[in-house]
């Protein structure tokens, strides 16, 4: 039966020039197919990526940092409040108040948010619930707390409620945010590597097509020249540059689509998550200081605590409070000789080694400097608690004047938030030029092969006529 068909179909020079016209259409539309697929495909990713998966990543980072933001005002106010209002630090109370509110009521939205996030997925689902529930209570000891700090001779009680709420936060909000923040980056990454898969495929099978469409374009061209003793067919001709074309434009959406999309999750997303973790931690280090001045009994826990974060953001092997910053100065200083030079870790350590965009390493090099002098105002709070000075201490701890550390721990955000901004900001750009990339290419490449097939049918048209 194959050799019947092979006879019908190559027989005659009419029955191979319509069986050529037949397989050049036809390759020409499963191309055209696969590129809108492939099209399809990429734009449905670069909306799982803009508006799920990236968002519900940093939903979780957000709240992540409200929970440390919230838990530092609230020792900030009763570090600040004095007694009943007697001996209050006005301003630094005043401002305490006002971030605690606006850290209270971001939570509650990253919640809400993260709980539409989490729909389908069982752990995600669980995770949220608990967090929501632990919040409520976790929000009911701090209103005591408060409660308590604003009467008179009820300090005591206060901090009683207040290590019972951060002990909460640290025991259980804090590990099932860190949680939802490592969930939803991994589900982001597995959808990364499945896009990228499916693009280099894509990739190749267009090349394949391309590659057939030409060769049997090549071949039916040669058919012409040898029965006709012309040279070239104008019509398949035409059909053979479109068909190029296509195949080259073809080619460069799917591979700039795998570009921007590595830009956008490799590049500029990774050093995203890795600069809101730097940032949840530093705020909740930042917290410890005030824990450290506002509970006596815990001091020696607070300077662990403020300790083990400072080696998550800038990790210096073996370093204590009292080396650290030596050790932070020498690394700094070996970094500058040797961008290689592996004598750090940390978060820091992270983004240092994911450098990619143009004014990237000053402005993550400038927030590591900021971070050094954040570093020596911790040991002048310790130092002035030390020599007795508890009222200058927290002073120097909570003050908003240039100079102090509360200050100086606004410059480092600020810093941060630079190299956060430039990332960010690159990821959108990322996002934006790979629709354009998919918008932009894809109907050229589409119409091209509609007019390979229409042209190849034209130029066939008046040989065959020929043969009736």
């Amino acid at each position: 039966m194959r050799a019947a068909l092979r006879r019908r179909c190559w027989a005659t020079l009419p029955a191979r020039l319509r069986f050529l016209r037949a397989v050049t259409v036809s390759l020409a539309a499963a191309l055209a197919l696969l590129l809108l697929l492939a099209g399809q495909a990429t734009t449905g990713t670069w909306d799982a990526v803009a508006h799920r998966d990236a968002p519900r990543t940093t939903s979780a980072a957000d709240l992540n940092l409200a929970l440390n933001d919230m838990d530092a005002q609230a020792a900030n106010i009763l570090l600040s409040s004095g007694n009943a209002g007697q001996g209050r630090l006005v301003t630094p109370y005043e401002k305490a108040v006002g971030f605690y509110g606006a850290a209270r009521r971001e939570i509650g939205h990253d919640l809400r948010s993260l709980a539409v996030a989490a729909e389908g997925d069982r752990a995600d689902e669980r995770t949220v619930e608990s967090l929501t529930d632990d919040f409520a209570e976790y929000q009911e000891l701090l209103g005591r707390a408060l409660e308590n700090d604003g009467r008179s001779g009820s300090k005591a009680a206060a901090l009683a409620d207040y290590r019972t709420a951060t002990d909460l936060l640290q025991g259980h909000l804090l590990p099932d945010a860190r949680r939802l923040v490592e969930s939803n980056d991994t589900a982001f990454d597995g959808q990364y590597a499945r896009a990228r898969s499916n693009l280099s495929t894509q990739l190749i099978a267009a090349l394949v097509l391309g590659a057939l469409l030409l060769a049997v374009l090549g071949v039916l061209q040669w058919c012409l020249a040898r029965r006709f003793h012309r040279i070239l067919n104008p019509g398949v001709l035409a059909a053979t540059a479109c068909t190029l074309v296509a195949v080259v434009l073809g080619a460069q959406m799917l591979s700039a689509s795998a570009g921007h999309l590595r830009v956008a999750r490799r590049d500029a997303f990774d050093s995203v998550v890795a600069l809101s973790r730097a940032r949840a931690i530093a705020y909740d280090a930042n917290a410890d200081e005030s824990r450290y001045l506002l509970d006596p009994e815990r001091r020696d826990r607070y300077a662990r605590s403020f300790l083990a974060k400072s080696q998550q953001l800038y990790g210096i092997k073996g370093a204590t409070l009292a080396t650290y910053d030596a050790g932070l100065a020498a690394t700094r200083q070996a970094y500058h000789t040797d961008r290689d030079d592996l004598r750090f870790t940390g978060e820091f350590r992270r983004e240092l080694d994911n450098i990619t965009f143009s004014g990237e390493r000053a402005a993550a090099e400038k927030t590591v400097d900021a971070y050094a002098v954040y570093q020596r105002d911790d040991r002048t709070i310790r130092a002035l608690l030390a020599a007795g000075k508890q009222h200058e201490a927290a002073e120097f701890c909570m003050g908003w004047e240039p100079g102090t550390s509360h200050a100086h721990f606004g410059e480092w955000m600020a810093a941060l938030d630079k190299v956060t901004d430039i990332n960010r900001a690159h990821f959108t750009t990322s996002v934006r030029e790979g629709r354009s990339a998919v918008g932009t290419m894809l109907p050229w490449a589409g119409g091209l092969l509609i007019a390979a097939a229409a042209l190849t049918a034209l130029g066939l048209r008046p040989r065959l006529a020929e043969f009736r």
